[in-house]
């Protein structure tokens, strides 16, 4: 069996999961890669090459077939190169009884003394194993190889990250990496396929995420209920109960309490989810909405629907907030109010200032009313943005003292019949339809990358028009999902 380095990436991102490691090395199909995972890999790229032009000369073994390659890498090492570029260094170790064949292929061999530092680029900000135990798997490996090729160890670890830094991490031994690598080979030599309970949030940005919810649909598996984690939908399935009916006849609200599952290191019992989770179930089998109370939807005449679009850290220095969108609806409507990012060096703070301008010329004509949002995305990335530039004449803290955050008022108030209360989930359930084909956080992402990234004026123009139009239908989402909580009231 050949195994690489490039398996943990695959095993962890974008959730760890055993099923995908299986279903690609069968060969299943699975959906190309979106606009963002192409915007993340050629930034990626861009990353490496920017470090890689920092060196005065380096040896690039980046060409030719992987055995040549090989060679060529010992032959460098041997002649004390100061750097070398994609060397490849193999290894072979027996796994579950299987002779596994084993490769690394690190971005940078750099001499340090009488030995050579492994570095990786990553434009990862964060290097912990929490953000990215793949990264960590990965080097050890390198590491690993390294010794048992050159019988010494890497003088250091180095990741070039996201940020510019080296950070340098501790050599284990490759004992993790072994270990990660033997789960991954177990998969990927089981006989039948293996569960991997789906998630909403584990399986998006998955090329299987369509094949395996169809296939949960069509057997009712359990995993599909909202708060069943991972954890409960595997302790279930080793009780026998792999659906959803046998799961609700299976437990009473005080049985479901004390069920243990796999928690950490050990176990853990449901808890005080117990009567929510058998609740979501019973609305997932009838497909019909359980109304627990009326939604507390404060009664105004106007509302100012409030959302954000952001860069996430490790694509941005300081985390950006590209695009504040607000706008009034009921009974006094008020046109769409966008703040954008600049493209300058102030663009933020220009985006920053623009937002702030918005919200006092809303009260102002309106005096305060609710600042509704989805999720605590908004509220978090306004305090941050008061950390970071402050808040003159007081608007921001305004603004944060009428936000009215919709998701928990909605699971508060009513179970749907869904496997998630995303806005994209519950707004497609109550039938608004959008006018765009492409949308979405990671496109809308995407598309404003293309716009940093263009000098052609036009077409930076018409990408950020479709980033606007993408905004202001979150926001008539949100409105719509408002007005049909208050109908619920009734």
């Amino acid at each position: 069996m050949k195994l690489s380095a490039s398996d943990f990436y695959s095993y962890f991102r974008p959730s760890r999961c055993g099923l995908r490691m299986y279903l690609r090395y069968i060969g299943e199909p699975e959906s190309p890669p979106g606009p963002y995972d192409d915007v993340i890999l050629r930034l990626g790229e861009r990353h490496e090459k920017t470090h890689l032009a920092s060196f005065p000369s380096f040896v690039d073994l980046s060409s030719g077939v992987r055995e040549e390659r090989r060679q060529r890498t010992l032959e460098t090492i041997k002649n004390g190169e100061e750097v070398i570029y994609q060397p490849v260094l193999q290894g072979s170790w027996v796994l579950n009884g299987t002779r596994c064949n084993i490769t690394g292929e690190p971005d940078f061999l750099i001499r340090q003394g009488n030995g050579y530092a492994i570095r990786d680029s990553k434009i990862a900000r964060r290097i912990t194993e929490k953000d990215h135990p793949e990264i960590l798997l990965q080097l050890d490996l390198y590491g690993l190889l390294f010794q048992q090729t050159l019988d010494q160890p890497p003088t250091e670890l180095q990741v070039h990250a996201g940020t510019g830094e080296i950070v340098v991490l501790p050599y284990g031994g490759g004992g993790d990496a072994l270990a990660t690598l033997q789960e991954i080979a177990e998969y990927k030599q089981a006989a039948d396929e293996p569960y991997s309970p789906v998630g909403w949030a584990k399986c998006t940005g998955c090329g299987f995420n369509g094949r395996c919810w169809g296939r949960a649909e069509k057997l009712d598996d359990v995993a599909r209920v909202g708060d069943v984690d991972q954890g409960l939908a595997i302790a279930l399935r080793e009780k026998g109960i792999r659906t959803i009916p046998e799961f609700i006849t299976a437990f009473d609200e005080k049985q479901l309490t004390q069920f243990q599952r796999p928690w950490g290191k050990g176990t853990h019992r449901v808890g005080k989810k117990a009567g929510t989770i058998l609740l979501m179930a019973r609305a997932m089998a009838s497909g019909k909405e359980i109304l627990l109370d009326a939604p507390g939807v404060p009664d105004r005449p106007n509302y100012v629907m409030f959302d954000l679009e952001g860069l996430p850290p490790q694509l941005d220095e300081i985390g950006k907030i590209y695009l504040w969108g607000l706008q009034v609806y009921g009974e006094k409507p008020g046109r769409f109010l966008s703040a954008t990012s600049g493209f300058g060096p102030n663009g933020d703070r220009e985006g920053w200032d623009q937002f702030l301008e918005n919200a006092r010329s809303v009260f102002k004509e309106y005096g305060d009313l609710p600042f509704v949002h989805w999720h605590h995305y908004e509220r978090v990335h306004l305090d941050e943005y008061v950390d970071r530039y402050g808040d003159p004449g007081g608007i921001a803290a305004r603004v944060r003292g009428n936000l009215l955050d919709m998701l928990p008022i909605a699971r508060q108030s009513i179970i749907l019949p869904l496997p998630s209360y995303s806005l994209k989930v519950v707004e497609k359930y109550i039938g608004f339809k959008r006018t765009q084909e492409e949308y979405g956080g990671d496109w809308a992402m995407a598309k404003y990358i293309e716009a940093t990234e263009t000098e052609d004026e036009q077409l930076r123009n018409e990408v950020m028009e479709q980033i606007l139009v993408y905004n202001q239908e979150d926001l008539e989402a949100t409105w719509a999902v408002l007005r049909w909580l208050k109908k619920k009231a009734r």
